[in-house]
């Protein structure tokens, strides 16, 4: 085992407290630069923003406990109010900002957002009424009726923070929301002590190879527990300086590599092909800085990573994990010895790994089996979801779903993922959330979801639908049916394809057979 030590100790650290604590070692130096507004922050000023932020909430009647929604893209504004809901003893909870408002309201309802922190753009023509325990809304750049500007927060009177009631171990610093492999979005319970032990197992011997000099570039949503905790908070913990975008875009991407200095940028294998594209035409900056890459958030075929580098001269890592584990478990090597970009390598520090097959028993190397893992990053359980936690958490261990197989010098490869889970460019989409709303339409009968491989996007989701009596199938009706689900849901989630089936195959029990819909693909 190559990696056995932490970067520091997790036990009893507040992410705020350790953020805050790099804003005062480096005061003078940058901590953000905003590309959506081209402003940069200091570490001093970060620091100050955030406390005002904190008590900003204190005062506007927040309490300990209660959960602020933060529907925003990436924005120095979406940094503080997260750190800053975290000071006040708040549990933040992070919508996609793509999200519908069939989604917006699920989220804010099943958590039980007090407030949400969200920009005019975002809301307009959204319904938040009838949410019981929302009371304020703040919006960042644009206003809209009945909200609060976010710089109202910024401006508080004096306001005393409470100090943690529970242990680090107990006290949720973040909820993000995980579609899991079926039904709706579950929220994951991740306490200070998860967040952090990731962060020190990222950051320690053999881990990644951030260091404080480096320059990261984020166009990974930060709402999703990759960009939050495999960024956001490892780079300020380090002091070094974050690159932010709101979404991922080529032209804008190339131009800030050699502008903004950036040494690193995690990534995922879609937005890899795009910059191999572009590599291809001479479009990729010759004077860049960038020493690594990290790959992650869906599978990695060797190949691509293969090119990337030989057409950019820069190396690269794939890592592994789920939000449900803060979220990495795995992570490869830079080192020409223990290079292996098709692999996911190997745990990181105190994550035991054990490979089992379908009776509990454990497989030797090079067998086949599902992953079970356990680690100080594994998630509380699943918010108000004691049965759906019960069957991921036994006994300490973490079931993954995921197929495996590991070598004999203990580097993982995945063999086939969590198999209903579909990919969309790295985003998560749960199939029976899609069949759930498909069901809704009049027309449909009966639907099945499924993902096809797709050489941009990864896999793409597929809707076979059944109708009912009096519809007939057409062009215009599937055109009907993708516009009823891209109404209510966020573009990843939304079928590329409708194709009309007779019926949906299922087994004895009623479970559709996902397979032998992809082989109708094929």
């Amino acid at each position: 085992m190559l990696r056995t030590r932490l970067y520091a100790d997790p036990e009893g650290q507040f992410v705020h407290n350790v953020i805050l604590e790099s804003c005062r070692r480096f005061a003078k130096k940058t901590a953000i630069i905003d590309s959506s507004c081209n402003r940069r922050i200091c570490y001093s000023e970060y620091g100050e923003l955030l406390e005002r932020a904190a008590r900003g909430f204190a005062a506007a009647g927040l309490q300990p406990g209660e959960v602020v929604a933060i529907f925003l893209p990436n924005s120095w504004e979406f940094c503080v109010a997260y750190h800053a809901a975290t000071l006040a003893g708040a549990i933040p909870t992070m919508l996609n900002p793509s999200y519908r408002e069939r989604e917006v309201r699920y989220q804010l309802e099943n958590s039980g957002a007090a407030f949400l922190v969200t920009d005019g753009p975002n809301i307009a023509g959204v319904n938040l009424g009838g949410l019981p325990k929302l009371r304020r809304v703040y919006t960042t750049r644009e206003g809209q009726a009945a909200t609060e500007p976010f710089a109202a927060l910024l401006r508080p009177p004096r306001a005393d923070l409470n100090q943690p009631e529970q242990p680090s171990d107990q006290t949720l610093a973040a909820l993000p929301y995980s579609s899991g492999t079926t039904g709706l979005p579950k929220g994951v319970m991740l306490s200070h002590f998860n967040l952090m032990a990731n962060v020190y197992q990222l950051l320690g011997p053999g881990g990644t190879r951030f260091s404080s000099d480096e320059v990261v570039s984020c166009f990974l949503p930060l709402y999703h527990i990759y960009g939050l905790n495999v960024v956001l908070n490892p780079i300020l913990t380090l002091g070094a300086t974050l690159v932010l975008m709101p979404r991922f875009n080529l032209p804008q991407l190339l131009r800030l590599i050699p502008e903004e200095g950036v040494t690193m940028m995690p990534t995922v294998p879609p937005a890899l092909n795009a910059m191999c594209c572009a590599a291809e035409k001479g479009e990729f900056p010759r004077d860049h800085q960038v020493r690594w890459v990290k790959s992650g958030a869906a599978p990695l075929a060797g190949e691509l990573a293969r090119r990337f580098t030989t057409l950019t001269g820069i190396p690269l890592v794939q890592g592994y994990g789920m939000t449900e584990a803060s979220p990495v478990t795995h992570l490869g090597y830079l080192e020409p010895e223990l290079y292996r970009p098709d692999s996911i390598g190997q745990p990181l520090a105190i994550t035991e790994c054990r490979v089992l097959d379908e009776a509990g028993r454990e497989l030797s190397a090079g067998e086949s089996g599902e992953l079970v893992m356990r680690g100080p990053q594994f998630m509380l359980g699943y918010w108000n979801e004691p049965q759906a936690t019960g069957a991921v958490l036994r006994d300490g261990w973490y079931f993954s779903g995921d197929i495996v197989r590991r070598d004999e010098r203990d580097f993982f490869y995945v063999v086939d993922r969590r198999k209903e889970m579909i990919k969309y460019k790295g985003f998560p989409v749960a199939p029976a959330e899609v069949e759930a709303l498909l069901l809704e339409h009049p027309a449909v009968r009966d639907c099945g979801v499924v993902g096809h491989p797709n050489s941009e996007a990864g896999e793409i989701p597929v809707g076979f639908v059944v109708l009912r009596e009096s519809f007939s199938a057409s062009a215009k009706l599937k055109a009907e049916l993708c516009e009823f689900v891209a109404e209510r849901l966020a573009h990843h989630k939304q079928p590329r394809e409708i194709h009309f089936v007779e019926a949906v195959p299922r087994t004895a029990s009623g479970k559709i057979l996902r397979r032998e819909l992809k082989n109708m693909l094929l």
